[in-house]
């Protein structure tokens, strides 16, 4: 039973409406004492509240104030506490990303989508791509190229022509974005135990920044991503409506 619920809010004025809807009628309890935590927005909000509450044991369950709303289920207001009880649950690990710049900084993030090099000059990058420390390619010319899990396959990914990957699939994608050279490489299908780093060659002169999640990090020198297995994040969506069905629909639309 779900009988504490900690709401929050994206800052749109849609979101925080409804947040105080949803608190005069269901109360609010703090984040740490919560048994669910429901997020209202859209997924960007969604993706901030399963990072914010990594380390918290309450599943999310997310309703839609946005626009898209992929990892979010429709909102109504009305019988929330027997919907939540009703829930299907997903459970996903992130992936975390080291860069390392040109100027030797280091950072680390997590992403639950996917981790992205993009070109940050007007000439396409150009990246070494290596799978467990075996180099796999040499040299990729392109716009970009990212790493996504399933659960955000629909998203970034799907757009620059990746796979869509069942949510219980134990793989990543590995995606190009604009391939020049070699021309027609859509990428790769790789374990999900897989480490992968990408080396970016000619920096000075072929910028690269890489993001995850929303954390960018400009002039990159090489960058490193795997699945973070330590990490568990749980979601909750309306019977029928869970990850594994919505990627089905998206192939099917």
């Amino acid at each position: 039973m779900y009988d504490k619920i900690a709401f929050v809010a994206s800052r749109t004025e849609i979101a925080q409406a409804a947040m105080e809807r949803l608190t005069k009628r269901y109360g609010q309890v703090p984040q740490a004492k919560a048994d669910v935590i429901v997020a209202l927005g859209g997924d960007g909000h969604m993706l901030r509240t399963l990072h914010d509450t990594q380390d918290l044991p309450a599943p999310v369950y997310g309703m839609n104030c946005g626009t898209i709303g992929f990892l979010m289920n429709e909102f109504h207001e009305e019988d929330l506490r027997a919907r939540l009880d009703a829930a299907e649950t997903a459970t996903i690990n992130p992936l975390s990303m080291h860069a390392t710049t040109t100027g030797g900084e280091s950072f680390d993030a997590l992403a639950i989508n996917e981790v992205s090099l993009l070109r940050a000059g007007p000439q396409a990058a150009k990246l070494r791509i290596s799978v467990d420390g075996k180099v796999r390619m040499d040299e990729l010319v392109c716009d970009g190229a990212m790493v996504a899990t399933p659960a955000g396959s629909t998203a970034y990914n799907y757009s620059a022509n990746g796979p869509i990957l069942p949510i219980g699939a134990d793989v990543l994608a590995l995606t190009a974005m604009a391939a020049f050279r070699p021309r027609r490489w859509r990428g790769a299908l790789l374990p999900k135990s897989a480490r992968v780093r990408f080396d970016v060659l000619e920096s000075g002169k072929r910028p690269v920044m890489a993001d995850a999640d929303g954390l960018s990090v400009r002039e990159v020198a090489s960058v490193t991503v795997q699945i973070e297995p330590s990490i568990t994040h749980t979601i909750l969506f309306d019977p029928g409506h869970g990850l594994e069905e919505r990627l089905l629909q998206e192939q099917f639309t």
